[in-house]
């Protein structure tokens, strides 16, 4: 994460609604994605939120396996590593909880389990999985590992994993698999460790500190360069990521500035993994970063998936794509265009209740907001498909959103985190696609925004409870 190995929980909620195991669900079995979505919510197939953070992505014969942090809205303490399943990238099966929050010892009670890692080893053909594991307190930290004949699990958990005989006692991890199926733990600050024929240990430090900070260190390789992509230490908060390259994985690595444009901040996301989709005509390159949330991580975190442009030593996200497909068989990426209905806030269809304000000062600058606690909108329509598009600011906070069919059955349910420390115009709900069929969406004002101290007692994330409109689109 963003921490600094430190920070105190200063806004601590019970969250009873919308758990990413506990989504009320109807008729999902006909609920697909077609496309992949950044920064919205993303619905298993059973209707519940894909809780799956600081994750990878490892792929056995024509199934992805997607494996990240299973979080609660009530603390930061472990609650299992989750692993999904994929054929197209864009619709996700919950598997099993690969590695369940352990009874007693160092993943057990009061202990903390992130950045969960996935690797296959070629010489035993297990499934190793990597972590860093520490205290609610970040002052026992260490990379853990566990192990499984099959993808899914269950993993058995093996404790540190060692080097020179002692535990690395290292904060945000990451792996990489090499082309010569050797693998690699990685940690902050740039350093590299190689693993053993079998994956269980390290046999040799490949390569010291590059730089201080440098959390969520991810490395890939294209032909004989590989990238090195971290991010700066600004606690839950986002920031520009920035990337090494070297013809050398014991370096020199040399800077090459930002991933993606300067006060974006990698488009309001971190890094957590680089997937090399291979096809027959081309291979992309997929950043996967984490929009986290907090203290509402189970709820409204997601995720910020982008198809990276790579020149040379050049790696960069330039524009941010709200949607894209990415061929699974050819590798060949598409931008989708936007075809929907587009209706403005100010659409007499829209309901309003409560007090809210509404802004008309151009067609691209239209705002309905509200920080009222009893404030909400609704729509009834027709369609497939419904989305939201929102300005997102400083002031911003949570906002519950609830899509219910023609018999106000539930189908499915959000927190909305509206709040991000650069103001923009985006996309933060996109329902999956539906029955042709009439549904109504309600959106309301939680009061309750992201926001969270340090040791220092230092202030961070939304000032506000503002949840605002901008646009409503369906698919017809």
């Amino acid at each position: 994460m963003f921490k600094n190995s430190y920070f105190i929980l200063r806004y601590f909620t019970i969250c009873i609604v919308f758990g990413s195991n506990t989504a009320v669900s109807f008729a999902q079995d006909t609920a697909k994605m077609d496309a992949i979505y950044s920064g919205v919510p993303w619905f298993d197939q059973n209707g519940n939120i894909v809780s799956a953070h600081g994750a990878n992505i490892i792929k056995e014969l024509d199934t992805f396996y997607l494996f990240g942090e299973s979080h609660t809205d009530t603390s930061n303490a472990f609650a299992g590593f989750n692993c999904y399943s994929s054929k197209d990238l864009y619709n996700w099966k919950f598997e099993s909880v690969a590695l369940p929050a352990q009874e007693s010892g160092k993943l057990g009670p009061n202990r903390v389990g992130e950045r969960v890692k996935v690797m296959k080893c070629p010489k035993t053909g297990e499934f190793i999985m990597y972590m860093h594991a520490d205290s609610l307190t970040y002052k026992d930290q260490f990379v853990g590992y566990a192990v499984s004949k099959e993808i899914k699990g269950p993993y058995v958990f093996k404790g540190p994993l060692l080097f020179q005989g002692k535990p690395i006692k290292k904060w945000d991890m990451g792996t990489f698999q090499d082309d010569d199926g050797s693998g690699y733990v990685l940690v902050h600050g740039g350093e590299i460790y190689k693993l053993s024929d079998d994956f269980t240990s390290v046999t040799e430090k490949v390569n010291e500190n590059i730089t201080s900070g440098f959390e969520s260190p991810t490395l890939f390789r294209k032909d004989d360069i590989y990238y090195f992509i971290g991010s700066h230490l600004t606690s839950w908060e986002k920031n520009d990521n920035y990337y090494y390259t070297s013809i050398s994985l014991k370096g020199p690595w040399i800077s090459q500035g930002l991933v993606a444009p300067e006060n974006t901040l990698t488009w309001n996301s971190q890094s957590t993994f680089v997937l090399p989709i291979q096809g027959l005509k081309e291979t992309t390159y997929m950043f996967m970063g984490d929009r986290w949330s907090f203290p509402k991580q189970a709820s409204s975190a997601t995720y910020v998936w982008q198809p990276l442009s790579i020149a040379g030593t050049s790696v960069s996200m330039p524009k941010f794509q709200e949607a894209w497909r990415i061929n699974t068989s050819t590798g060949v990426v598409t931008i989708v265009e936007n075809k929907d209905i587009i209706i403005k806030n100010t659409n007499e269809e829209i309901q309003y209740l409560g007090k809210w304000i509404h802004t008309d000062n151009g067609n691209m600058l239209l705002e309905s907001k509200s920080d009222d606690k009893n404030a909400s909108f609704s729509i009834k329509f027709k369609g497939q498909q419904i989305g939201l598009t929102s300005f997102v600011g400083p002031e911003n906070g949570y906002a519950k959103v609830v899509l219910t069919d023609k018999k106000g059955n539930t189908m499915y349910t959000a927190i909305i985190d509206m709040y991000s420390k650069s103001s923009d115009l985006v996309q933060v709900f996109k329902s999956p696609i539906l029955k042709k069929n009439n549904y109504e969406l309600i959106v309301s004002v939680t009061g309750e925004r992201p926001n969270w101290s340090d040791k220092k007692k230092a202030n961070y994330g939304s000032t506000g409870n503002t949840i605002s409109l901008h646009q409503i689109t369906i698919k017809k």
